[in-house]
């Protein structure tokens, strides 16, 4: 153990000796740890890019295995490449190919009495000679099961397998080359390149998706509509022959826009605060001027049936806070406000 002298004389044990490894980096170093940090995102990126450069048929027959899988897809590897293999199976089950993980050890113990003869198993192995997978192997091959590895070519596990996904890398972005950096990255990336041709070939839509992420954001953004959030019991409108003195009050209690319909009530213009303030400043005698000559005609509108969220991208897209919404048959029945969707969650 190191030792050091303090200031007073006294010896610290333990401490290393140039005070680094703990808190921020010394200013010269700064440099040094962008410089490597770049370095492991840039090595990374490159063991992706080759994924795709050398990607083939074999590609194509995993996904028609996926997509054709009756059963579950049973997701399996050791260690890190384990964790890998959970996410796997999170974004297939999460975009509507049902996917669980299957931990090698705990299916030597019983768990392989979750796999079934319509299964399809995905295995995850940077050497291909994991020890803890080959009984596995065995026993999915015995079984039927067609297994995709995500592996090195020629390796145990590659020869055993239906369809082999060379996942190498030329190096690990470890210094030493030892910890599982690209070749996790490799993985996963391939792992969500299946998950998302499978999403793809069964048309797998966003209704879809937010009917299995009904929860946080997502789900929000995904299933909350128009008419969940707008303002609809007696709005105020105004006629097309109202003039600004008609507008006050409602732009007041209506927090700043004031739709203008005709006798049908098809909206034919929105009036804002803005406007009335914009008209203030060059016409003093703004109460008696008709809405007509202020309003903005052709507005921006919602349907009742419209997701929120792309109601306000509208919004956002065109600069306004509210838009009128309408019916099955083009009547006003409500405005929706950008502040109502900001509490519902869609944005």
């Amino acid at each position: 153990m190191e030792t050091l002298e303090t200031s007073a004389g006294r010896a610290v044990a333990g401490t290393p000796a140039s005070g680094r490894g703990r808190g921020r980096a010394h200013p010269e170093d700064r440099e040094g740890v962008v410089a490597r940090g770049r370095r492991v995102l840039e090595l990374e990126g490159r063991s992706v890019l080759a994924l795709a450069e050398r990607l083939d048929g074999a590609f194509a027959d995993a996904v028609d295995l996926l997509e054709g899988c009756r059963g579950r897809v049973v997701v399996s590897g050791v260690g890190k490449s384990g964790i890998v293999a959970r996410k796997i199976a999170a974004t297939l089950t999460s975009t509507g190919t049902p996917a669980l993980f299957l931990h090698p050890v705990d299916g030597l113990h019983g768990d392989l009495g979750i796999v079934g003869e319509h299964d399809v198993a995905i295995l995850v192995s940077r050497s291909g000679e994991t020890d803890e997978l080959h009984p596995l192997l065995s026993f999915l091959t015995r079984g039927g099961v067609p297994v995709v590895a995500l592996t090195r070519p020629g390796s145990a596990l590659a020869r055993h397998a239906t369809v082999v996904l060379d996942c190498t890398v030329p190096a690990e972005a470890c210094p030493m080359d030892l910890a599982p950096t690209s070749s996790t990255t490799a993985a996963l990336a391939m792992g969500d390149a299946l998950a998302m041709a499978v999403l793809e070939r069964k048309g797998f839509a966003a209704e879809d998706f937010a009917r299995l992420h009904p929860g946080g954001a997502l789900g929000r953004r995904l299933t909350v509509r128009v008419a969940d959030v707008m303002v609809a019991d007696a709005y105020p409108a105004l006629p097309a022959g109202a003039s600004m003195k008609d507008c006050i009050v409602p732009l007041a209690e209506m927090r700043g826009t004031v739709p203008i319909v005709d006798e049908d009530r098809h909206v034919v213009g929105v009036v804002t605060a803005g406007d009335l303030t914009r008209l203030m400043e060059r016409e003093p005698d703004f109460l008696g001027v008709p809405v007509v000559d202020v309003m903005t005609r052709a507005p921006k509108v919602a349907r009742q049936a419209d997701l929120g969220s792309a109601a306000a991208r509208v919004m956002q897209a065109y600069g306004v806070m509210a838009l009128p919404v309408l019916d099955e048959d083009e009547h006003l029945c409500g405005v929706v406000h950008l502040h109502d969707l900001m509490r519902a969650g869609v944005l």
